[in-house]
């Protein structure tokens, strides 16, 4: 078994996490990354450590950044979200999973970009209750803890791949946890 294989993919699962939060932060920080050798990326790949790209990714990722801290833009981001972070997963994880060659690479790519819109409707579910509840008061609080989650992702998924995988293994409890009284409280029969 090649441990070098095994820590790719697990960091192309919290990149694919992050990425489900932020479309063009995880990139950013890969391009970063590679550019400065933290990480090794595939030789399609390796337009995201130029200089273009790398300017790109910082415009778009202060826009979206900003842009999530502001109701009702938020709520666009996530709707274009949900097709431009499953893509930027399958970038993301494509750049790291090269090792693995084809069609590997791109079928994981695949699954990371299932897994990251799936964290994108979690996110977006919460935004839309948080919206409902504090009238979108919450939601600039939401969007900094994102970020913070984003970033933590991404700095464990390049310094400490298996720290990464413990914190993807924590989000996904977390979201579950959070969704399940209300799941236990619909099953529920009526009293009698």
């Amino acid at each position: 078994m090649d441990w070098g294989l095994l820590l790719a993919l697990v960091s192309g699962v919290a990149i694919a996490a992050a990425c489900g939060l932020r479309a063009f932060l995880p990139l950013f920080v890969v391009g970063l990354a590679a550019r400065n050798g933290f990480l090794s990326l595939g030789s399609g790949s390796q337009w995201l450590t130029s200089d273009q790209a790398l300017w790109a990714l910082g415009v778009a990722t202060v826009l979206e950044i900003a842009g999530d801290k502001i109701p009702i833009v938020d709520h666009a981001l996530d709707a274009i979200g949900t097709v431009l972070r499953p893509a930027a997963a399958w970038v993301g994880g494509f750049a790291l999973l090269h090792g693995w060659g084809e069609p590997w690479a791109g079928l994981l790519s695949l699954v990371l970009g299932v897994g990251a819109f799936a964290v994108n409707a979690a996110k977006a579910k919460a935004r839309l209750g948080s919206t409902a509840v504090t009238l979108g008061h919450a939601n600039p609080a939401l969007s900094v803890a994102e970020d913070a989650t984003s970033l933590g992702l991404l700095a464990a998924a390049i310094l400490a791949p298996l720290a990464a995988l413990v914190l993807v293994v924590l989000l996904v409890w977390l979201v579950q946890r959070a969704f399940r009284p209300r799941l236990t409280a619909r099953t529920e029969p009526p009293a009698a």
